[in-house]
């Protein structure tokens, strides 16, 4: 074997190594994200399914988004108001296809910039979910 050959191949595999940690790392965050989104979604139908008032529902919704949300790491950057992003919360009263009353909520969210992976993901992303639950109360 020839002196510095080791070196070699670590130069030429070091990049590749470095590209599959940033794209794990990435990923983690943009599942954990979306997850997360999904989880606040869900939560704030569960919340909002109380009464048939889509107004009055949008602020309680808000709080349980932020609530769920709470651990992101640009929580301390949203604004206090859920109507535009980086955290935008809607809240809509319809009725269903049996005829009762039913509340939808969909959040959207904008990641923090990371690394962009080129062909797959871009440096920030934004996630919409939406949930719905019939109205259980009134």
């Amino acid at each position: 074997m020839a002196a510095g050959h080791a070196v070699v191949e670590i130069a030429l595999m070091a990049p590749w190594i470095f590209f599959l940690f940033v794209g794990v790392l990435d990923f983690g965050f943009y599942a954990y994200a979306l997850i997360s989104v999904e989880n606040a979604a869900r939560v704030a139908a569960l919340g909002a399914g109380t009464s048939t008032s889509a107004a009055a529902d949008q602020g309680q919704a808000c709080l349980y988004v932020r609530e769920e949300l709470s651990r992101m790491p640009n929580f301390s950057a949203l604004p206090a108001t859920c109507d535009a992003l980086p955290l935008a919360v809607s809240v809509q009263a319809f009725t269903d296809a049996d005829g009762d009353d039913a509340s939808r909520v969909s959040v959207a969210y904008r990641t923090i910039q990371l690394i962009p992976i080129p062909g797959l993901l871009a440096g920030q992303v934004t996630i919409t979910r939406s949930a719905e639950t019939k109205v259980f109360g009134g």
